[in-house]
Order: C-alpha cells, then structure tokens, then sequence
C-alpha cells in the first residue's frame, strides 16, 4: 500500500493541466457534504457506531453476576416456626483465551464496517460520476442540435427570401422545411432528455448546484503512467476486497472461538445461608461446570466450515476486482481510441460538406445532396460530442476507482474515518 500512495504522489505531480483543474466537474469542496449526505452513506455511518458498540460488547463479555434470594420458613412439630433464607451471588467466568478472541472478532467487526462505510462513498462517488456526465451528455446533445437548428433556420430564411425573387424553385424551400422540421423534432426529444437528465443530477445529490450553462470540454488525454500502473492502484485500494478479507478474518476467529467453547466456561459464586431463625448460619463456594456434549463440537466444525468458505469468497472477490479493474483501464483506453476516431470523421465530414454546399451553389449538384451531407455532419458532431464524454467518464472513472478522485476523508459525528493503510 505505501508504495501505491507513493505511485499516486508521482502520479498528481505529472497529470496535466486540463486533469488536474476539471472545471467541467462540480467544485471539490462540495464533494464531501453531498457524498455524507447520500442515504446509503449515514446508513452506512450508523452501522460504523453499531459494529463499535458490538466490538465493545464482545470486550467485554456477555458473563454477567446472577443474584440469588430464597426466602423460606420452616415449621417443625417441636421447637416451632423459623425464618430462613438462602442467598447466593455467582459469574460465569471466561477461560483464558477466549477474551482475547471476542476482542479480535469485535476488532474485525469494527474494520469492516469502517470499510463498508468507505464503500458507500466510493459507491455514491461512482452514481455522481454517471449523473453528471449524463447530464453533460445529455445537455451537450441538445445544445449542439439547437445550435444546427438556428443556422438551418437561417439558411431556410435565406432560400425563402431568394424564392420570392423567383430566384429559387418552390420544391427546394419545401425539402428545407422537412429537414428542419426533423430538426425540430430531434431538438424535442433531446430536451426532455437533458431536462430528465438535470433533475435527476439535482433530485439525488441536492447539495451540489448545477451551472445553468454547460462547462466547455478539455480534450480526454491518456492515463499517466500507462493502464497497468492505474490497474494495480485500482486493486489495491479496493474496499471490497478489504472488505471480503476483514469478514473471512473475523470468521476464522469466530472458528476459533467456537472451538475454545468445547471447553464450557465455569461459573464460581458464593452462597451464604440462614436456618434456624439465625440459630446456623453457613457460607460457601459454588463452583458449576457444564458438561459439554456433540452440541458444542458440530457448531466448532460449522464455525471452521464457514471461516473456509469465507476465505474461498474473499480469493473470489479478489479475481473479480481484478477483472473489473481491468475492464475499467481497458474501456479508458478504447474510449479514447474511439474519440480520436470520431474526431477525424466530424473533421472529414466538415470538409465533405463545405464542398456539398459549394457544389449546389454552383448547381453542379442538387440540394438533396446538399442537405444529406448537412445531416451526415450533425451526427458526426454529435458522435464527436458523444465520443468526448464518454472518453472523459471512462478516465474519470478510472480515478474514481483507484481514490484519487472524489474520496475525501470525512468528519463523522466528530470523530475522524481514518484506516491507515486500508485506504
């Protein structure tokens, strides 16, 4: 772990500028109170105070003192009635041993619900990564296609205008209007998209306002320091890996715990005893011992059974943060490839339709392949804008997984969540 905090330091000091500002994304003081504000993060907090109060309760241990009063009176044929009475006073006592192991399942206990807590952050920095670049997505589709609108509505103008002159057939202005109006109906629908996506972003994490003005994009640069660096971060910083060791842990111990209790623990008092109206009086050690039976030895061997599987699931785990850790870089990778990709097609494309245009003007072509070659671009651009965000999210994605982006440590009810090296 200290030599992935000491990747990560190298790794900040050599990001470049556009990654390191991230104006496009919410300000980082904000972070913090709308990840603490996230139903499943106070849930997650409340069980933190739960496992301590479980932890201590091990500690300490459930043997408790039982007081024991018997009054009686006794009625003899001779000498008359009595008073008596008995008393008694007695604990169970834990054999050596085995406070020590309630301790280190209490220890386990509190761990991983510390982990689970760092998960709920992690998980509700992954939702606000998906949210906000939906909404970016979203927004930068309608944004792109009500600006294509407003200049084929200039462009529409202009034919009308060269139609009254009787400069221009009636067929071409009516082949302008349907493509705009299938421009309308696009911006339509990318509208509703992008206000559903804004109310979303603003209805899950309130805390965080949402500029009324979309941010400009950097362009998405490749990850530093190569995949497999931000692989291996991403596995060793994985709670739910940390989280799968710290339960097969406290399985094992309570394994081990189940096994020292085929000893019984003894339970040791003191009885003091009245009869006689006074007359005798007697004082006396109890000392009880259950026998122990089959009952104890199947919960040890199902108690070492599930302490097995727990470490079979935890070597699972492991494999599959692995795996998706690998998925995550790969899909970083690809995605940029992919924006590259889209960005010399729109470039292609523009230039394509700057001669489209040139050629109707000229009437060397007719204006259905003009405004073919004005369709191709619009999607083009908005396969560029498309490509851009995603390849942004898929790196962004990449930090949110491997803690270096959207993890702040966070004051809880006073105390300060920090787990040294688990983080």
């Amino acid at each position: 772990m200290k030599r992935a905090c000491r990747f990560a330091a190298a790794l900040l000091a050599v990001l470049p500028p556009v990654l390191q500002a991230q104006d496009y994304l919410p300000p980082d003081e904000l972070i913090g109170p709308a990840l603490l504000a996230r139903p499943e993060v106070r849930a997650a907090a409340a069980r933190v105070d739960a496992a301590g109060a479980g932890a201590r309760a091990l500690g300490a241990g459930s043997n408790e003192f039982e007081a024991l009063l018997i009054p009686q009176r006794r009625n003899t044929d001779h000498e008359g009635d009595f008073n008596e009475w008995e008393a008694q006073l007695s604990r169970r006592i834990r054999l050596p041993g085995k406070a020590r192991l309630d301790r280190e399942i209490g220890g386990h206990l509190s761990t991983g619900a510390d982990l689970r807590l760092d998960d709920a952050e992690h998980q509700a920095a992954r939702r606000l990564l998906v949210l906000w670049m939906d909404w970016l997505r979203t927004g930068r589709t309608w944004a792109e296609l009500d600006r294509q609108q407003q200049l084929l509505q200039r462009e529409r103008d202009a034919l009308a205008r060269r139609l009254a002159l009787g400069d221009v057939a009636q067929r071409q202005l009516d082949l302008f209007e349907a493509e705009l109006a299938r421009l309308q109906a696009q911006a339509i629908v990318a509208e509703a998209a992008a206000a559903a996506a804004r109310q979303a972003l603003a209805g899950e994490f309130p805390q965080l306002p949402v500029p009324a003005r979309l941010p400009a994009l950097p362009e998405p640069q490749p990850l530093p320091g190569g995949s497999e660096a931000w692989r291996q971060l991403i596995v060793e910083r994985s709670h739910e890996i940390g989280i799968a060791r710290e339960d097969a842990l406290r399985q094992r111990a309570q394994a081990d715990r189940a096994r020292a209790d085929r000893r019984p623990d003894p339970s040791l008092g003191l009885r003091v005893m009245d009869e006689r109206g006074g007359m005798e009086r007697s004082i006396g050690l109890v000392l009880s011992v259950p026998i122990g039976s089959r009952y104890r030895s199947a919960v040890a061997d199902g108690e070492a059974a599930n302490a097995t599987a727990a470490e079979v699931e935890a070597d699972g785990v492991r494999r599959m943060v692995e795996q998706e850790a690998w998925m995550t870089t790969r899909a970083a990778d690809a995605a940029l490839a992919q924006w590259q990709a889209q960005q010399r097609a729109l470039q292609a494309q523009e230039a394509a339709s700057a001669r489209a245009r040139r050629a109707w003007e000229l009437g060397e072509s007719d204006l259905g392949e003009y405004l073919l070659s004005q369709r191709n671009q619009r999607q083009a651009a908005l396969d560029e804008a498309t490509a851009r965000i995603g390849a942004l999210e898929a790196g962004l994605r990449v930090r949110v997984d491997s803690h270096e982006l959207w993890h702040p440590d966070l004051p809880l009810d006073g105390h300060d969540h920090d787990h040294g090296d688990l983080r």
